[in-house]
């Protein structure tokens, strides 16, 4: 008797077949392990002790050129020349303020509220300008965070001041953006508001992603996506690439299309807290970090001479360039002009922190940030530490402007919490 199929049959089989493939291949993705990066402890603290490094040589090196040269390109025969000592920079706000937010995070925990922040910045006793000083004397007054930054109190509060400190929630957070955003919307609001905040957490992410990427586009995006798309400094940075891409080779080019949009057109300096051509909003002097990354293509020196000569706030821009790029190549490998003079036991100006002590808190809470993004402490075979990092999308906040803020939070300290609240007679 012959076996005959009929089509149905036939049909059926097929499902069958499929159905079977399909099944497994979803078994097997199931059992496979979630995308994750790995770093060593030793390359993990070779890079952070690169980061620090490369932010006090960038502040060091453009400290002299600061506000000098505002609506203009610093001439190439007035850039000043590097010298080794120039990297020990211990009184900088650039540096000291950040570790105020470290030294919030060591003693409190990462569950540190943002009140708790805004009492320890309160507290701080060292010179501040701008946003930082704003929020300051509002936490001092009893306006509690997030509405010490809010654009009602804070007129500064699109200025670049968390943008220039923000260093440290990439560094203690490696390939974490969730992580550095969540920082910025804890330590950036307690004197900024928008894209100050945004600035921040641009720079963070850059920081983050430095740990595992060498390419400075990548790198520049990885920051991108940290930040609402359709805020006005995302928007800056988009230019500012899309004006290299066209422009490969001439950095001045893309600065003539920047001091264009964003210093000469009011609708880019809505909130700006200076009038002329000086500018310390955060888009602008967050275009010349990139300027310096973009066109610097990896070279230390040139790095941070664009980016300081760019102008406008032209210590602080090199410092952050200098920061991301620095990481990328990790202390061992920094030329010896870098590292020479490096003074590891003097203290940074009112912190409790040398060099040395600054690398171990680092060392502290970014592995505690890997656990708590659900990463793990394995052993390599020669039994050193080695993290694991889940890869994750970055999921940044809504959008927020300064010119157009949403409504405050009414938020006050209460008057157990002023009394924790200490500052020198006279001042606010």
């Amino acid at each position: 008797m012959a076996l005959r199929t009929s089509g149905t049959g036939i049909l059926w089989g097929v499902v069958l077949v499929v159905g079977a493939a399909g099944i497994w291949a979803g078994l097997e993705a199931m059992s496979a392990e979630p995308a994750v990066r790995r770093i060593s402890l030793e390359e993990y603290r070779d890079k952070m002790e690169a980061a620090w490094i490369g932010q006090m040589a960038g502040v060091g090196w453009g400290g002299p050129t600061e506000f000098r040269y505002v609506g203009r390109i610093i001439p190439e025969n007035e850039m000043p020349a590097w010298k080794p000592e120039m990297v020990n920079q211990f009184h900088q706000d650039d540096l000291y303020v950040e570790m105020t937010f470290l030294r919030s995070l060591e003693e409190h925990g990462w569950d540190v509220s943002i009140r708790q922040a805004g009492i320890d910045f309160a507290n701080s006793q060292y010179p501040l300008w701008h946003a930082n000083r704003a929020g300051r004397d509002n936490l001092r007054s009893g306006i509690a965070p997030p509405d010490s930054g809010h654009p009602h109190f804070n007129k500064h509060a699109d200025d670049i001041d968390y943008q220039i400190e923000a260093d440290f929630s990439g560094i203690i957070a490696p390939g974490m953006p969730n992580t550095v955003i969540a920082l910025g919307n804890k330590f950036g609001r307690l004197m900024n508001y928008g894209d100050g905040v945004y600035g921040g957490q641009f720079v963070g992410g850059m920081y983050a992603e430095a740990f595992f990427e060498n390419d400075p586009l990548k790198i520049v995006e990885a920051g991108l996506r940290c930040i609402p798309a359709e805020s006005q400094y995302a928007e800056c940075i988009r230019d500012v690439i899309a004006w290299w891409k066209e422009n490969p080779n001439n950095w001045e080019a893309t600065w003539q299309k920047i001091e264009e949009k964003y210093n000469r057109n009011p609708e880019y300096r809505r909130a700006s807290c200076m009038k002329g051509q000086a500018n310390i909003d955060a888009k602008i002097n967050g275009a010349y970090i990139v300027m310096g990354l973009l066109y610097g293509k990896g070279d230390l020196d040139q790095t941070i001479i664009i980016a300081t000569r760019c102008g406008q706030d032209s210590d602080c821009n090199p410092s952050n360039a200098g920061g991301v790029l620095f990481t990328t190549v990790g202390l061992k490998r920094l030329p010896e002009r870098f590292t020479a003079k490096l003074d590891r036991q003097s203290v940074f100006s009112h912190t409790e922190y040398n060099f040395d002590r600054l690398s171990e808190v680092c060392v502290k809470l970014a592995r505690e940030a890997v656990l708590r993004a659900g990463g793990r402490v394995e052993k390599d075979e020669q039994g050193g530490e080695v993290w694991v990092i889940p890869v994750e999308e970055p999921r940044p906040g809504a959008l927020e402007q300064c010119w157009n803020p949403g409504p405050i939070a009414e938020s006050r300290f209460t008057e157990e919490e002023r009394q924790k609240i200490h500052f020198p007679p006279g001042e606010r």
